[in-house]
């Protein structure tokens, strides 16, 4: 019994201690969920505190942004009426300024007139003091002019009859003496027949020395003067010309003057002169050249420049003079060419239209004292020459005799010029025609015996109308281009007021092209008939 009271007491401590853990475990659960709640209301307290520090910043951000945009309304209103009020007070300095400017033009107008009228009244009294005093001046001069004209008129007269006197006296005494008038007759026989003779025998003189000594008929043109001593001048004169022309070449790149050519072209003609200078100076023979191509392309103009960049001296002679010279015509080539040999510097020999009298001998039309001198122009030129370049200029290469094509020893091509080079024509021409004319001319005495060419005005010509008549003109050699602007300035010569503007030059330009179609149209019309 006890033992089991024992147990049972047991039982029960076991049983209160397992209730007391119970309850401390309760405790502790219960201690546990008061501090959760504890934690999950300081943090839904420290985030309701940091939503209200949020909504208070934004709370003073927006009163902030109002407060600036007050500001910002209050700045701007400030600033409208700053401008407004400098408008104003610029208005009224401008109105007092017009006010002013008013008052003081009115002031200068009142001003001039008063000049004006004390002007007028002072030019009134001059003229009327100037007309009193010509007026006794021409009564002056009146008496004074009477006085020496009649001074004069006793003058001339008394020396007139004093003449008449002597004269009268004279011829009373040879009429009265007859030793005196026979005298008088052989005297004046003898005078009359001296005059002839001298005047003959100098024709004579002059004839000769004509002959030996002076330029051979048959040149047109050469740089080289009639007689030995008349080419000094010229001489220095192309000297000074040539170095002056390297100056300008080396200026403008352009060392041809007037003649403008394919670049191609050009090259290879100062190639020549180049070689054709550096062949005189060794001693070698010279080459001969032929220039063919159609009319007013610079062949003579190229060889005239060749002749004077390459030093030598120059003569021109034209094929169509050798036909009516003859059976003479043969004395004349050989005259020539011993002319031609006496240069010392060497001599370009340029002839042109060379197919007038070098065509084929074959053909039935050529006469013989034609083949004659062909045949002498042959003989002078069959062995290449140290003193003469022979240069034959020719549009129809094709009907020169193969002999004189076998002394060729250089061709050139002289085509119609290009686009470009027709630009650079115009442009040349135009200095030459229209800008310089008017200039004056050297000389001494030139402006007092000749009248003053009037000056041109050029207005609104620019290279771009250039340009367009370049376009237009195609087909135009260079003779034909310097013609148009020789028509033009004609043109503007026949205007009332001596002004080159675009319409003038247009018009002009489109009468030429519209000439120059029609004589193709002629020229081929007259082809095909033939």
């Amino acid at each position: 019994m006890k033992k089991q009271e024992e147990t049972r007491q047991t039982e029960l401590a076991a049983k209160a201690a397992e209730f007391k853990a119970m309850q401390t475990q309760s405790e502790t659960e219960r201690q546990r969920v008061i501090y959760e709640e504890q934690k999950k209301l300081a943090q839904q307290q420290a985030q309701i505190k940091s939503q209200m520090a949020r909504y208070e910043d934004e709370l003073a951000r927006k009163r902030m942004q109002a407060e600036n945009e007050h500001q910002r309304a209050r700045n701007q209103e400030l600033v409208k009426m700053q401008e407004e009020s400098a408008i104003r007070q610029e208005q009224a300095r401008r109105a007092t300024e017009e006010q002013i400017q008013a008052q003081r033009r009115q002031t200068e107008k009142e001003k001039a007139e008063i000049e004006r009228e004390t002007i007028k009244v002072r030019a009134i009294a001059e003229a009327e003091g100037r007309a009193h005093e010509a007026k006794l001046a021409e009564e002056v001069n009146r008496r004074m002019l009477v006085e020496r004209a009649s001074a004069e008129r006793e003058k001339w007269v008394a020396a007139i009859n004093t003449t008449f006197d002597h004269i009268g006296g004279g011829l009373r005494a040879i009429l009265t003496d007859q030793n005196k008038l026979v005298v008088a007759v052989g005297g004046a026989t003898a005078l009359a027949a001296g005059i002839y003779t001298t005047r003959e025998g100098a024709r004579v003189i002059w004839s000769y020395v004509d002959r030996i000594l002076g330029q051979p008929s048959l040149i047109r043109e050469s740089s080289r003067g009639n007689y030995p001593w008349s080419g000094l001048f010229s001489r220095a004169m192309s000297t000074f010309s040539r170095n002056a022309d390297k100056g300008a070449a080396s200026k403008n790149g352009n060392g041809f003057g007037d003649v403008i050519l394919h670049p191609s072209l050009q090259k290879r003609i100062q190639q020549l002169a180049s070689a054709t200078a550096n062949t005189k100076s060794h001693q070698a023979p010279f080459r001969n050249m032929l220039f063919y191509g159609p009319p007013g392309t610079g062949k003579t103009m190229a060889a005239r420049e060749l002749a004077r960049k390459s030093g030598l001296d120059y003569a021109l002679m034209t094929g169509g003079d050798v036909a009516p010279l003859g059976p003479q015509a043969v004395t004349k080539i050989h005259q020539l060419f011993d002319w031609a040999k006496k240069s010392k510097k060497g001599l370009l020999l340029c002839i042109d239209e060379a197919d007038a009298f070098l065509c084929e001998r074959n053909k039935t039309y050529m006469s013989e004292a034609q083949r004659s001198a062909l045949n002498a122009l042959l003989f002078r030129t069959g062995d290449q020459s140290k003193d003469i370049v022979l240069a034959l200029a020719t549009n129809r290469p094709g009907d020169l005799d193969s002999a004189v094509a076998d002394r060729i020893d250089e061709v050139l091509e002289f085509p119609l010029p290009s686009e470009d080079e027709r630009f650079k024509l115009l442009k040349l021409y135009l200095d030459k025609y229209i800008a310089q004319a008017g200039a004056r001319e050297s000389g001494l005495f030139l402006h007092l015996f000749r009248k003053q060419q009037q000056k041109i005005e050029i207005k609104g010509l620019t290279d771009d109308i250039l340009r367009e008549a370049a376009a237009r003109t195609d087909g135009f050699s260079g003779r034909e281009i310097a013609k148009l602007m020789a028509s033009i300035q004609a043109a503007v010569y026949g205007s009332e007021n001596c002004v080159l503007d675009p319409n003038l030059f247009r018009e002009v330009v489109d009468y030429k092209v519209a000439e120059h179609q029609q004589r193709r149209k002629l020229a081929s019309a007259d082809g095909g008939s033939v």
